[in-house]
């Protein structure tokens, strides 16, 4: 049975970083895509990054630049680095496997406020 749980969340200011974590436990194979996305408040879910298990990323426009997923394969962890946080940031993320069932976390609720 693979279990996906995220860590990390908080409250930090505009302009500041916080790094989310997802352990993933159980067996997913060699083949997999690994994913963050989030929800605001009244809003749909989104996607937010991708990460595949050759390596390649990929990530949405309003995060580009700012936002990295990184995983340590060895671990079984998948990482968002999130930088130059914005209040528009403030959503409950998900980490979310894919190999080909999908897997989703219970979130972890990430505010952005002065």
């Amino acid at each position: 049975q693979v279990q996906v749980v995220e860590s990390g969340g908080g409250l930090v200011q505009p302009g500041g970083s916080l790094r989310l974590s997802c352990a993933v436990s159980g067996n997913i194979g060699r083949a997999y895509v690994m994913a963050w996305h989030r929800q605001a408040p009244g809003k749909q879910r989104e996607w937010v990054a991708t990460l595949t298990n050759s390596g390649a990323t990929n990530y949405a426009v309003a995060v580009k630049g700012r936002f990295t997923i990184s995983e340590d394969s060895a671990q079984k962890m998948v990482y968002l680095q999130m930088n130059n946080l914005r209040p528009e940031d403030t959503a409950v993320y998900y980490c979310k496997v894919i190999n080909p069932t999908t897997y989703w976390g219970q979130g972890t609720q990430v505010t952005v406020s002065s």
